[in-house]
């Protein structure tokens, strides 16, 4: 078997990956689905880390039209990032993958504290290590909290997850005519305004030369695929 295109990725999930299509909360079959794609991965010796959103549980935006105060809406969602990452852990332990959740806010009766080098060893010794509680400070979204992340564990890419198979010119479930991106730069991401991360995140991996795969993690054996080099979904670098 020829050796994967990455030796280490960082999956970026939204929350709503846990939960049926339209639907809220933590689905267990969809997190089951999960675990069966994120170990594929893990089997083909790639070393993977994973920051999950919050989204099924809590929207901090619907709090802040409300009134809310944004750092507190912020906190809750990172909060509910842990109980996604739990909720993965559990479901990936449960079939054979090693798991450690480490969190940017300290709560250490059910995870570990992020720090970097422990992250780094976990995926040495083949663990997958969820990244949760996003960066630990408010205004920041998980979408950034993936590109950080993935800086500091020198990953290869960061892969942002979604039930598109890429970027497209404008949203390919409104416009039938959207033209699709096999590659785009960073700048003309953010000059675009294309809505594949937001544009913190693009910004930090343009200035750290991290590329980013967007690809639609539903499709039958695109991660698999995106492993071994071959061509999915769009790539945004330089």
């Amino acid at each position: 078997m020829p050796a994967p295109k990455y030796k280490r990725v960082l999956l970026k999930l939204g929350g709503e990956a846990l939960s049926k299509p339209g639907g809220m909360g933590i689905d267990p079959d969809e997190a089951a689905f999960l675990a069966q794609r994120v170990k594929a991965v893990r089997g083909l010796g790639v070393e993977i880390a994973i920051v999950i959103g919050g989204g099924n549980l809590w929207r901090g935006r619907e709090g802040i039209d409300r009134g809310m105060e944004h750092a507190t809406a912020d906190y809750m969602g990172m909060l509910a990032t842990v109980m996604n990452g739990l909720a993965l852990q559990d479901a990936l332990e449960r079939i054979g993958a090693h798991t450690r959740v480490q969190t940017a806010i300290e709560m250490r009766a059910v995870a570990e504290p992020y720090i970097r080098r422990r992250a780094i060893r976990h995926l040495e010794k083949g663990r997958v290590v969820i990244f949760a509680a996003g960066t630990g400070n408010p205004y920041f979204t998980t979408d950034t909290a993936g590109a950080l992340r993935a800086m500091e564990i020198d990953a290869d890419v960061m892969i942002k997850a979604t039930k598109v198979d890429g970027v497209y010119d404008s949203d390919p479930q409104v416009n039938p005519d959207a033209v699709k991106f096999d590659y785009i730069t960073y700048g003309d991401a953010l000059n675009k305004r294309l809505k594949a991360l937001d544009s913190t995140a693009i910004s930090l991996c343009m200035e750290h030369d991290l590329p980013i795969l967007v690809l639609n993690l539903w499709q039958e054996g695109s991660l698999e695929q995106a492993m071994r080099g071959e061509p999915v979904g769009t790539i945004i670098g330089r």
